[in-house]
């Protein structure tokens, strides 16, 4: 009778919560690594990532250019290969008897030497063509924090292991990676091997330079295209794991909050900032309007004051503006100080929305403000003449 079944003497309830405990696992296995995370990685986060040496990158790239130019390399150094190992063996050969091991210590250094000769350039190859692979996807960086020490991966956890190696996307991923890898490599090798059948049946019957050769092209060619598939297969793998590295970045809302915080500052912050600057221009801008030649205005919801001296400036400047309770209180101020203001409307909103404190007036309103200031100096012309009939008649 099957657990959880209402049998004789069986108590369901026994055995529905460890198969829902069991069922919950699976499931928190395949659940999505980045929960919760649906913000892109800003700038910082992605450089710190770099860093620490944490970068997207293809290590099928990596191993397929270490297969091909060392291996091409091997192609065109052949008679070169060819003829050291020649030279070894006849060198050793011809003075087996001679030479003592165990008293020679000459035999160990020429030993050396010849190793040296025949590894080094397909080492140096090699490790051009790693330096290459990663330049290539990730340019130049050079970290030494990948190598400090972390304890904390000493304690073996397991669960986390299984689960990223074999139920999350990366492990499905590399195991189908793996599949095609070694459906290319044997495929290669078999239709290799099938081309080359005949021949290498009757190896036997062939000369030792003729065997030699056949194999080694047969091996050579071998490597070669499986190095071109694999580099093909990188392709793909490169972009999922780019992919990869972008959701691996990805941020909640709570760390870009904290980010901008630490990097622009809290905005409770900022807006007390703000508000001290507005605090201050105002104060600037009160100060200003005493000076100015003109107040003009909308003439109740904008207010703008011009201040020109013909000595000194090349065009009439603001020297402030304001809108709405602003706008009121720079034409009281103006009352107060006897500051002339002319009322303009398209004038006014021109002024208030293209400029701002302290700016010249642009060009295109030139012959609009020059007008009002002629207007002004006829104001200011009869003040003048209305107060000297006053002394006059005093």
């Amino acid at each position: 009778m099957i657990p959880g079944s209402a049998g004789p003497g069986l108590r369901p309830e026994l055995f529905d919560a460890p198969y829902r405990n069991a069922l919950a696992m699976d499931l928190q296995w395949f659940a999505a690594e980045d929960e919760g995370r649906t913000e892109d990685p800003s700038e910082y986060k992605i450089q710190k990532a770099r860093e620490e040496g944490r970068v997207a990158k293809s290590q099928e790239l990596i191993g397929a250019l270490v297969l091909l130019l060392p291996a091409l390399a091997v192609l065109f150094l052949a008679p070169y290969l060819l003829r050291t190992c020649v030279e070894m063996l006849r060198f050793f050969f011809t003075r087996v008897t001679e030479l003592d091991p165990v008293k020679d210590r000459k035999i160990f250094g020429i030993l050396v030497g010849y190793f040296i000769r025949l590894g080094l350039p397909i080492a140096g190859v090699s490790m051009v063509a790693a330096v290459f692979a990663n330049v290539v996807q990730t340019g130049f960086l050079f970290t030494v924090k990948p190598l400090i020490p972390n304890f904390s991966r000493i304690v073996p956890r397991f669960g986390q292991y299984f689960q990223r190696t074999l139920f999350s996307l990366d492990g499905l991923f590399n195991f189908a990676k793996s599949l095609v890898k070694m459906a290319v490599i044997g495929g290669t090798a078999f239709f290799c091997i099938r081309s080359k059948f005949e021949r290498l049946v009757n190896l036997q019957t062939m000369s030792l330079w003729q065997g030699v050769s056949l194999t080694g092209s047969l091996a050579a060619s071998m490597l070669i295209i499986c190095a071109l598939l694999l580099i093909l297969l990188s392709i793909p793998d490169y972009l999922f794991q780019r992919w990869r590295y972008r959701e691996s970045l990805k941020m909640s809302k709570e760390e870009v909050k904290e980010e901008r915080k630490m990097y622009e500052g809290d905005p409770q912050i900022r807006a007390r900032l703000r508000q001290r600057m507005r605090e201050i221009m105002t104060r600037n801008m009160i100060a200003n309007v005493p000076k100015a030649d003109v107040l003009i205005t909308n003439p109740t919801h904008y207010a703008v004051a011009l201040e020109y001296r013909a000595e000194t400036m090349r065009a009439p400047r603001i020297s402030a503006k304001g809108a709405d309770a602003m706008a009121f209180r720079l034409r009281r101020i103006a009352e107060e100080h006897g500051v002339p203001w002319v009322e303009n409307r398209p004038l006014a909103r021109a002024l208030y929305a293209e400029t701002e404190v302290g700016d010249e007036v642009p060009m295109a309103y030139w012959s609009a403000v020059a007008a009002v200031l002629s207007k002004v100096m006829k104001i200011n012309e009869e003040r003048r003449n209305a107060a000297a009939r006053m002394e006059a008649g005093g």
